[in-house]
């Protein structure tokens, strides 16, 4: 393997001239595709695994727990041994030896993994209303509840903080909107609505502290990249979440980042399998998004790769930000097959040494049709390639050994533990109680002025007799308290009384 690129296979009749992902082009993003069973997930592996041994740390989904063998050596006593020896001696690799990779498990939901949480305020409302497809009124709503409580101190750290700002926007609007303007309550329900489809797909899990620092993500150890194996078997359940997350991490990468123009190798690259659950019934503003980050994030060192089964599961702005590009076989059994298999033989630069769209449909396991940039950027002839045999274990690890690898992690004690520090919620919810006391307060003393009018006029009504003293001082002023608090001029001085009470709802 050339020092400047990580090695893919064997291409040519023979297989015997090597095809390698140049380093250097590897941030010009890339697509794996084929049908089910055909060598995805192996060719995943293999690319993390060369990305991995250059220093480049990854992320990686695992959907299926396949993707955990990467933590462990492959085993030279096991019943695919034999097969993987001699693929390495067909595409001509002198050294195969297994190894492991530096692997730390994360888990959005905490479960198989590290817990990986960002904030409400981190997230931000554009990405927000992006991800629930507000309208252009229900996003400018979104925006005040942000900016009122940036002013008033209110972080938005997790879902009920920012559920509790709408509450209370929602109590205190004619306020408000004198300042930012109308706050409808139609937009306030929408955007309440959106957050609970939000919520049951487990976004209240997400947001929140600690939030995962990114140079956790970008580690290197002993010249080694990092591999960090997101699981995402229920996350594929939670299409919302999953854009979330996606969209969360490569904007933050794209912010914090700094511009890196033509690196000799990227800085981080991305692996980002069962692609058309993102893009499927997707909004459009959260596509377009989605489109505009991965153009940019390239000049920021950072490569994006889907996998999924036909291109066109892949909106077609994104497919052309995709330069390097690995076909695993396609079935044309349906009308719908044939044209995506057409339409995927086109996109290849040809090969006059056979039709790629009858090698896309004939290739066997372990082989795809592979075109991987050149120099200057240029999409490379396309080829039949044997894609050479992982050095990591194929297939899951055991329970044991992730519990295994979780305690020797460098992230082990930093996130597993939710921090509910306080925020939003807990100081409205202080204001609400505080409000409470002082409405309480004023309805005793209203009752109390009302007891001392009563007492006050009963004796007045007494025979002369018993009424030989005067009015004590203090049944004057309840008299007069009583017939003030129930002019205009009272029950706007009872609303001031009771005014924290609204606010603090």
């Amino acid at each position: 393997m050339a020092q400047d690129g990580i090695f893919v296979g064997g291409g040519g009749k023979d297989y015997a001239e090597p095809r390698e992902l140049l380093l250097g082009l590897a941030n010009r993003h890339g697509l794996i595709t084929g049908a089910t069973g055909t060598g995805k997930t192996v060719t995943l592996q293999i690319l993390v695994e060369g990305l991995s041994a250059a220093g480049v740390p990854v992320v990686v989904q695992d959907v299926k727990g396949d993707v955990s063998g990467l933590s462990r050596p492959g085993d030279p006593n096991g019943k695919a041994h034999e097969a993987l020896m001699s693929r390495a001696a067909k595409i001509g690799m002198a050294e195969f030896n297994y190894r492991a990779y530096p692997t730390v498990f994360l888990d959005l939901f905490g479960k198989s993994g590290h817990p990986v949480r960002t904030t409400v305020t981190e997230l931000g409302p554009l990405l927000l209303s992006r991800m629930m497809d507000l309208t252009d009124a229900q996003e400018g709503v979104l925006n005040i509840a942000f900016r009122v409580a940036d002013e008033q101190g209110l972080a938005l750290l997790d879902l009920k903080d920012l559920q509790a700002m709408l509450i209370w926007l929602g109590d205190n609007a004619s306020e408000i909107g004198r300042t930012y303007g109308n706050i409808a309550s139609a937009s306030l329900g929408a955007i309440q609505r959106e957050l609970l489809v939000l919520e049951n797909q487990g976004a209240g899990i997400f947001l929140g502290e600690p939030h995962l620092e990114l140079k956790d993500l970008m580690a290197v150890k002993d010249g080694m990249g990092q591999v960090n194996v997101l699981m995402s078997d229920q996350l594929m359940q939670s299409p919302r979440l999953y854009a979330m997350f996606l969209l969360w991490l490569l904007s933050e990468l794209f912010e914090q980042l700094p511009e890196v123009g033509n690196p000799d190798k990227p800085v981080l690259v991305f692996f980002f399998d069962e692609a058309h659950l993102l893009f499927n019934d997707a909004p459009k503003a959260l596509v377009e998004k989605v489109v505009q980050v991965v153009r940019l994030i390239r000049s920021k060192g950072v490569g994006v790769y889907f996998i999924t089964q036909n291109p066109d599961d892949v909106p077609a702005d994104v497919l052309a930000q995709l330069g390097n590009r690995i076909q695993h076989a396609l079935r044309a059994f349906t009308p719908r097959d044939q044209k995506a298999l057409k339409s995927a033989a086109q996109t290849f630069r040809p090969n006059p040494d056979f039709d790629t769209e009858t090698a896309i449909r004939e290739v066997g396991t372990g082989e795809a049709v592979v075109s991987l940039l050149e120099d200057k950027g240029v999409p490379a002839i396309v080829s039949r390639t044997l894609i050479r045999p992982p050095m990591s274990r194929m297939g899951p690890i055991t329970d044991a050994e992730r519990a295994e690898t979780m305690a020797a992690s460098p992230l082990a004690g930093r996130y597993d533990v939710t921090v509910d520090r306080e925020s939003a919620s807990e100081i409205l919810t202080a204001r609400t109680e505080q409000a409470a006391k002082e409405a309480a307060m004023a309805e005793e003393m209203l009752e109390a002025a009302s007891r001392k009018t009563v007492a006050t006029e009963t004796r007045r009504h007494e025979p002369a007799r018993s009424r030989r003293s005067q009015p004590s001082l203090g049944d004057t002023l309840a008299s007069t308290l009583v017939k003030q608090l129930n002019t205009r001029q009272g029950q706007k001085l009872v609303r001031g009384i009771l005014g924290s009470l609204f606010q603090g709802r």
